[in-house]
């Protein structure tokens, strides 16, 4: 049994929001913990789009974090609307605008969730530039970190929030994530009501979507005037090559786009083509279902290094669910190992559960049915 020394040495891998909610309820408590990230600042990279934060889960761990009341001030509730469009005419088929004071699943910009959760750390809590290379040492501890730059860490713990193709599992499961048949391809529209605003008066305040089974569009109303569209299709992984084309060959691709979409109404097609700049290949992967290892006393992992499952709205959710749970078992327990198995013992049924659920949803994505809630009287046309 390891026993948590007073200063805890907790090893946190990925400064994303699971990684950095982990890390910032231990703070809360007085534990100490060290994020480590490969990219070499906040700003490296884009984050990608909107979140809905859920009242019973993202919006939990908010709570524990102390961040919940600063967190609607910087969300969207207007985001919640959401619209489903018929693929040939393009009218609207299915509305629903959220009241004024629902605050379910509020949006939020990724990056936006991303500073709120890094200013509130205490300074220097994530060590950015630091690549994982391997986890070593023995089970019971301490595990030793390699990183690529040739240093390493000692820890008690080793916190796996690094993502879809996490190190950390590396050293928990074999499990790796497979192709679920179905990629996205996201394009950018900026400044759009102004520089697009019929496409910002199709899409709305929220998201809209269309699909007819084998092929579907998603739009996003992102903060700042952006709108992000991800052109969703059942091909092979190598679509783009098989073409003869790269993803940047962004004139190739809108046309291949359009003869695919061909059927489709002239409204919905501009999301195809209009966008600002090149598309970005997004490739769906999942775990297998369920994912679960062998309990280790120093090892354990949260979110998508978890449970990656097609993206349906809970992902960011439950990784921040998880990183609450496991930092206040850390915080209420006297061992490593007790905090992990207790963790664990809630955290692997219920992702067991979702990842069921959620088994055949890239098939949601494509779906031309109404959501679920349409048929709960909650649509207002």
């Amino acid at each position: 049994m390891n026993t948590i020394p007073a200063t805890p040495r907790i090893a946190i891998i990925g400064a994303g929001p699971g990684g950095l909610t982990c890390a910032r309820i231990l703070q809360r408590h007085g534990l100490t913990a060290a994020v480590y990230d490969r990219e070499t600042g906040p700003e490296t990279r884009d984050q990608g789009g909107s979140l809905d934060l859920h009242e019973d889960d993202g919006q939990v761990a908010l709570r524990e974090a102390g961040l919940l009341e600063e967190f609607f001030r910087l969300s969207r509730p207007e985001g919640q609307e959401m619209r489903q469009w018929d693929p040939k005419s393009g009218t609207i088929v299915f509305h629903h605008t959220p009241a004024e004071d629902e605050r379910f699943k509020p949006e939020i910009d990724r990056g936006q969730l991303r500073g709120l959760l890094l200013d509130s750390l205490q300074p220097g809590t994530v060590r950015w530039g630091h690549t994982l290379r391997c986890v070593e040492g023995p089970a019971q501890g301490p595990r030793r970190l390699r990183f690529a730059d040739g240093t390493t860490v000692e820890a008690d713990l080793v916190i796996g929030a690094d993502g879809a193709w996490s190190t950390v599992r590396r050293a928990l499961s074999d499990a790796t994530p497979q192709y679920t048949g179905v990629s996205l391809l996201e394009a950018w529209f900026d400044d759009v009501d102004h520089r697009h605003p019929d496409i910002a008066a199709l899409v709305g305040q929220g998201s809209a979507a269309a699909a007819d089974g084998d092929r579907g569009l998603f739009a996003q109303r992102n903060s700042g005037g952006h709108i992000r569209v991800y052109v969703i299709q059942r091909v092979p992984a190598d679509w783009i090559t098989a073409a003869g084309l790269t993803i940047g060959d962004t004139d190739g691709i809108r046309a291949l786009l359009l003869d695919r979409y061909r059927h489709w109404s002239p409204a919905l097609r501009r999301l195809l083509t209009d966008n600002d700049g090149p598309y970005v290949d997004r490739r769906i992967h999942a775990l297998p279902v369920p994912h679960t290892w062998e309990h280790n006393p120093t090892l354990t992992l949260l979110g998508d290094a978890a449970h990656l499952m097609p993206p349906l709205g809970v992902g960011v959710n439950l990784a921040m669910l998880d990183a609450c749970e496991l930092a206040l078992a850390i915080v209420h327990h006297d061992t490593v190992e007790d905090a992990v198995l207790a963790y664990e013992k809630t955290m692997l049924p219920r992702s067991a559960r979702m990842q069921q659920l959620l088994d055949n949803g890239v098939d949601e994505l494509l779906s031309p049915e109404l959501p679920d809630f349409a048929q709960a009287g909650t649509v207002a046309q």
